[in-house]
């Protein structure tokens, strides 16, 4: 069988991606991706090699695309703290092009996507991902306070992954557009947590 073409192996990820938004990823098999799809179920098996390999090429696609904006809207801003802003309103940023991409990543935990048929390279990548977005984090430390410490870094998780994942969850989850006024209200709030130096370890 010949390799699938880099288009069909984007539509297999973009069905993928609704499946695992619409029914988790139980629901994700290859008898359900392939009607999806519209492929027969050897193509799955012949671009991905099993669908644990395709739901982890799907969580890295997403989460690699909303890093990369991510990234960027924190080094566009002004100075430190509306960078920090930038990067915390990033899941809403990327809602308005990627939704499904958007809710994938706010609504479904990692853990359930990634399991032990993971092959080694996509491991590889995954674990790069989540060095990139700790480079992120001490980058905003050390503009913020000149510190790259545990607890500068753990400031900023709450400003940019715990207040983001509180404030969007449910219009995420109900698969409604993110009002303005709870980017607002986020934004408000990162600011007000920046107002105090992180603690020091003693």
């Amino acid at each position: 069988m010949a390799r699938p073409r880099v288009h069909d192996l984007e539509r297999l990820l973009d069905a993928a991606e609704s499946l695992v938004v619409e029914r988790g990823a139980p629901g994700v098999t290859v008898r359900s991706l392939a009607a999806a799809a519209g492929v027969p179920n050897g193509t799955i098996y012949h671009a991905f090699g099993s669908v644990g390999a395709l739901l982890a090429r799907v969580w890295l696609r997403a989460a690699s695309g909303f890093l990369d904006l991510q990234t960027e809207l924190a080094d566009q801003a002004a100075d430190p703290a509306a960078a920090v802003a930038a990067a915390a309103d990033a899941p809403a940023a990327f809602a308005e092009h990627r939704p499904e991409a958007a809710r994938l990543l706010i609504t479904v935990k990692k853990e359930h996507l990634l399991g032990p048929q993971v092959p080694d390279d996509l491991a590889g990548d995954l674990l790069a991902l989540d060095k990139r977005l700790v480079a992120l984090l001490v980058r905003l430390a050390e503009r913020l306070w000149d510190r790259r410490d545990a607890q500068a870094v753990e400031v900023l998780t709450t400003c940019v992954v715990d207040l983001p994942t509180a404030l969007f969850r449910r219009a995420f989850t109900a698969g409604e557009p993110i009002l303005e006024d709870s980017r607002v209200r986020l934004a408000a709030a990162v600011h007000a947590i920046l107002l105090l130096p992180p603690p020091r370890k003693d």
